[in-house]
């Protein structure tokens, strides 16, 4: 099980948190070459979150490229009252995720990568559920990245606001 880690980037406006960290091999003609894979997730709990993926001969290096990467993903999420505006479902790999929205005060429900996915996008209140055969960090963050990019805004709930 990899160290999960929750902190500040230098501009103190986006959160980072390391979601998976695995040794990875490659095999050369001299022997096997290893090197590390760095998963973060990045957001600033206002709409915003990112999500990258790098590899590096040393932990520190892997982990400062899979955040450029990440700040390099960002992309905004529609979040009205603090959950999201209907119902979306999507896939990677073999992963597949169910959002739903929540009622306010319900609290996030969901689990894994899913769950910090959501919480560093801003979405207080939903339910996910996940159909996938798979326990694989990145293939459920990149089902729920895929999951919130389906999601549209009406301008009905934007003259609400």
């Amino acid at each position: 099980m990899a160290r999960v880690t929750v902190s500040k980037s230098r501009d103190n406006e986006w959160q980072q948190k390391l979601l998976e960290l695995r040794r990875v091999t490659r095999v050369v003609a001299g022997g096997k070459r290893m090197s590390f894979r760095v998963v973060m997730v990045i957001g600033d709990q206002k709409g915003r979150v990112g999500v990258g993926v790098a590899k590096g001969k040393d932990v520190a290096r892997a982990t400062e490229k899979s955040v450029f990467q990440a700040k390099k993903n960002i992309f905004q999420v529609p979040v009205v009252d603090g959950t999201i505006p209907h119902q979306v479902e999507a896939k990677h790999s073999s992963a597949r995720i169910i959002i739903k929205p929540a009622a306010k005060g319900r609290g996030l429900i969901a689990g894994g990568a899913a769950r910090v996915v959501l919480s560093f996008a801003g979405i207080k209140d939903a339910t996910t559920k996940n159909l996938g055969r798979t326990t694989n960090r990145l293939t459920n963050a990149e089902a729920t990245i895929r999951a919130l990019k389906k999601l549209k805004i009406s301008s009905k709930i934007i003259k609400q606001q």
